[in-house]
């Protein structure tokens, strides 16, 4: 993904955008090979990103918090100056929310091919049941 663009950089991935791809810690390891901060921003309580994070060994240099994406974000940038700002979503409504609060934009599909990260099985994050289970590490 680092076609020659600034590696200082700001990158949030949403939560869904990162549970998409198979191996979310190898997709951090690799992305922080080439931006200065790194971090998941959700809409969900705080210990679903914490269990997700801390179940796939993903080691984050900000988070939500009890904070929505929109407040995360702003507050992101504020804290981390960088030369650009990029959030990996999954929609339209990331997209906006991105464009809204002045942050570059890039679907996970396409980040994902760019950097030649695999997408993983979207019902990965569900028991054999199809219950889903982000209420344990």
């Amino acid at each position: 993904m680092n076609g020659g663009g600034s590696s200082d950089m700001t990158l949030a991935f949403e939560l869904e955008a990162l549970q998409r791809l198979r191996q979310p810690d190898a997709v951090f390891d690799d992305a922080r090979t080439w931006t200065t901060y790194l971090g998941v921003v959700s809409e969900k309580p705080t210990y679903v990103v914490t269990n997700f994070t801390r179940k796939n060994r993903i080691r984050q240099d900000f988070f939500s918090g009890p904070r929505g994406k929109r407040e995360s974000l702003e507050n992101v940038k504020r804290q981390f100056d960088t030369d650009r700002h990029v959030f990996v979503g999954v929609d339209a409504d990331d997209e906006a929310l991105a464009d809204e609060v002045d942050w570059e934009f890039l679907d996970v599909e396409d980040a994902a091919e760019a950097a030649g990260w695999e997408l993983g099985d979207p019902d990965s994050a569900t028991t054999a049941g199809g219950e889903e289970r982000d209420d344990w590490p």
